[in-house]
């Protein structure tokens, strides 16, 4: 069996790695510098300017959706503010329509109130009119009805009719207490 050999050593027939060797290096140097300027010309000329104008396409693009928007809320705010002044136009309008209803019921009520005093006045003044009537009428009546009444029992009590004028004179004695 072979004995394991170091890492250290080199192996049997191969040199040390190309690009370590020195006698490359000219030729490492030459293309990286031809590579470096070529990678600096592609990106000078063609990464970096489409990159730029995409950046600049976007920062446009978000500069004019902020400017858009700021219009929409400068927008929402005006419309905002009209649909308050809107509504506080209309509260007051119905304020003062619902306050001249208020008035306008009030002025009928009062005016159906004097009219309906009115009428109760006018049915009272009649009511006690032929109240007074009728009372004057029955008092009339009864000063008869009591002079038949008085000749009927003074004629059943003594059997002889009284004269009218007795009886008159009797009952206006009465009626003086």
């Amino acid at each position: 069996m072979a004995e394991p050999t170091a890492h250290t050593e080199k192996p049997a027939g191969h040199g040390a790695f190309p690009p370590f060797q020195a006698e490359h290096f000219p030729s490492q140097l030459l293309w990286l510098t031809v590579s470096f300027v070529l990678l600096y010309v592609l990106m000078s000329k063609v990464a970096l300017p489409r990159i730029g104008s995409i950046l600049a396409e976007r920062s446009k693009r978000i500069g004019d959706d902020l400017a858009a928007a700021q219009r929409l809320k400068e927008r929402s705010d005006a419309a905002h503010a009209a649909y308050d002044k809107a509504l506080a136009a209309a509260r007051a309008r119905a304020q003062s329509i619902a306050s001249a209803t208020r008035e306008e019921h009030a002025r009928e009520a009062e005016a159906t109130q004097k009219k309906l005093e009115s009428e109760l006045r006018e049915m009272l003044a009649a009511a006690e009119q032929s109240i007074a009537a009728t009372r004057t009428a029955a008092m009339g009546g009864v000063r008869a009805i009591a002079a038949d009444t008085a000749a009927a029992i003074v004629e059943r009590l003594i059997g002889k009719v009284p004269a009218v004028q007795e009886i008159a004179a009797a009952l206006g004695d009465v009626g003086k207490r």
